[in-house]
């Protein structure tokens, strides 16, 4: 076994995807062995067309240390490469662990859905129906028929309101909300059933989004994207996305 004492090193860090960093440590020993020559250029060069980014080390950049030594350079480059999956990181606290079951509603602002949106909204309240008791509002837009932006949110504002329930968690869909992960949304559903509420309840607004009063009604605020998504479309999404977390919490073989 050899021991080499660091003079220096440093840490390279590289994103291979959404589960796995890579790291690259190189220490510079003081021992004075030789070396290949091209060896440390060629690291460099490797690593400066790629995206490397270093994280830790001495402010001389390595790169300067490596291809131009002087007769007191360090003998030994020493590389360690290693990858570290973050499968961890993205998991949700609730996974596979015991929660408190509620209803979940959802409440959503529009006309008549199409055909198409009806049917997914069936599918995904068959498959959401197996793990809690889950139920769909549809609260009809612009029920005065005026072209009053205004008129129109203050009215789905109220209309709202009414459907809420003192005791209830209310979730705000809103593009000013919180940019949330799958795993967010099962610990959202987790979190939501230690505090007491009796139901679960999420708002999706029609056109001109939601009214004054139910945004500040909300316990959470969320957004699904940063696009601007049809009120429709945003009902599909999230209910993948509520049938996609119980599939977490649950330690099923659904979310990848």
């Amino acid at each position: 076994t050899v021991t080499y004492s660091a003079d220096s090193f440093e840490l390279y860090e590289r994103r291979l995807s959404c589960r796995a960093h890579a790291f690259i440590f190189f220490f510079l020993s003081t021992e004075r062995t030789p070396y290949p020559p091209r060896l440390p250029s060629l690291l460099v060069s490797t690593m400066t067309v790629s995206p490397w980014r270093c994280i830790c080390g001495p402010q001389q950049s390595l790169s300067k240390n490596l291809c131009a030594p002087t007769p007191s350079s360090p003998g030994i480059v020493v590389l360690t490469f290693a990858v570290f999956p973050l499968a961890a990181g993205r998991r949700s606290k609730y996974s596979g662990q015991p929660v408190r079951v509620m209803p979940v509603r959802l409440l959503t602002v529009g006309k008549k859905r199409s055909r198409g949106t009806q049917l997914l909204v069936e599918e995904y309240k068959e498959k959401l129906g197996h793990y809690c008791n889950f139920e769909d509002t549809l609260i009809k837009s612009n029920p005065k028929l005026t072209s009053d932006v205004k008129v129109q949110i203050e009215a789905a504002d109220a209309a709202m309101m009414q459907q809420l329930k003192p005791e209830d968690f209310v979730v705000v869909l809103d593009e000013n909300g919180k940019d949330v992960t799958s795993e967010q949304i099962a610990d959202l559903i987790g979190d939501a059933g230690n505090t007491g509420s009796s139901r679960l309840t999420f708002c999706i607004g029609g056109p001109y989004g939601l009214g004054v009063h139910v945004r500040e009604r909300a316990d959470a605020t969320v957004r699904l994207s940063s696009l601007v998504l049809n009120h429709q479309v945003a009902l599909i999404v999230l209910m993948e996305q509520l049938y996609r977390a119980w599939t977490i919490i649950k330690g099923q073989k659904y979310h990848h």
